[in-house]
């Protein structure tokens, strides 16, 4: 048995790369980060037409009907880029609502819906947030949701964990250090939720082994430009990449992040065929990426020096993209808990 990605998947990740390299180089980057409205739906749409909305879509409703393991590659190649996507929130709303309704998948596939993810309160829970339901209606305000521009449906946790499709809601953005990417507050008075489903705990692990494959390609790309600059930058009338301290940096870096792919591979593997330890692999998945991912952001810009904390490098959209995945979805220890409670080491 060969443990590797097979060709079909390496040419998925490779033309996703591709595309952003062309499409969302740094200058458009900092557009986006700087709200330039019309660099964000330029490559929204440059996604939307490549199809990979519709990735986690089974193919009798108009996907692609691929893995949650290429749904990994897609994401990976985003947080390399560090490029905003509503890709995360489609790939769990298509994956949980197939079982419910397939119009919503459909729609998704066909881009006549976008859907945005307010799953917060299932992790934690500040004073006054929360979604509840009554008679099939929603209230409550739930944080930090994930809503990409154009949506028309939001995927919505209450406090029971069970989800909810609705249409109507009022947003209020909700800045954080990661301009790229922008979060929103919701309000639901009396939202009627036009579907419903059952507490399904792989909807959440979905979206932290999401994360944490953004949080990987984000820390590849922050290793990559440690290499770099240190084959470029002279002291002393050396490279710095020839000191033995930068070598041991850039080496414990990608001695960190290497077996970490692998983790993810695994997770997301044990998701696609059922794996009894699916869950909880896809739980320590994002809360060990969470770690490395704050490690080689650190070591990276270390490595840089003063450079790295200026706008020329750019290096600081990466090193805020993964501080924010940190806490997106749930905290390390907030999916560790949520591991031990899943193999019974604690009660839930």
């Amino acid at each position: 048995m060969e443990f590797a990605l097979s060709e079909e998947q390496r040419m998925l990740q490779d033309a996703v790369t591709g595309f952003l390299k062309d499409a969302a180089p740094l200058d458009t980057i900092r557009k986006i980060a700087d709200g330039d409205a019309d660099a964000k739906a330029g490559l929204d749409a440059g996604l939307a037409e490549m199809g990979i909305m519709g990735l986690a879509v089974p193919e009798m409703m108009g996907g692609s009907g691929l893995g949650l393991l290429d749904a990994c590659l897609v994401q990976e190649a985003l947080g390399y880029a560090v490029a905003p996507s509503g890709f995360l929130a489609a790939t769990v709303a298509a994956r949980l609502l197939a079982n419910y309704q397939e119009d919503y998948p459909r729609g998704i596939a066909g881009g006549e819906m976008v859907f945005g993810l307010a799953l917060t309160e299932l992790s934690s829970r500040r004073d006054g947030a929360g979604v509840t339901v009554d008679s099939g209606r929603l209230s409550g305000t739930s944080l930090l949701a994930d809503v990409p521009g154009g949506a028309t449906h939001i995927l919505v946790a209450d406090t029971g964990g069970s989800f909810h499709v609705v249409d109507s809601w009022s947003a209020e953005p909700m800045r954080t250090i990661d301009r790229t990417r922008t979060f929103h507050a919701l309000t639901f008075d009396g939202a009627a939720a036009e579907t419903s489903t059952q507490p399904d705990p792989s909807a959440l692990a979905a979206a932290r082994l999401l994360v944490a494959a953004d949080t990987l390609g984000a820390a590849q790309a922050m290793l990559d430009k440690a290499v770099e600059y240190a084959k470029e930058r002279k002291q002393f009338g050396r490279v710095i990449g020839s000191f033995q301290s930068v070598k041991h940096l850039c080496a414990e870096m990608a001695a960190k992040l290497e077996p970490a792919c692998a983790l993810i591979w695994h997770a997301a593997y044990a998701m696609d065929t059922g794996d009894a330890e699916a869950l909880v692999m896809a739980n320590l998945a994002k809360a060990h990426l969470a770690e490395v991912g704050t490690f080689v952001a650190k070591i990276s810009t270390e490595v840089h020096g003063g450079m790295g904390f200026t706008d020329l490098v750019g290096l600081h959209y990466w090193f805020k993209r993964i501080g924010v995945n940190r806490q997106l979805f749930g905290s390390p220890e907030q999916a560790r808990q949520t591991a031990a409670e899943l193999q019974g080491f604690i009660a839930a």
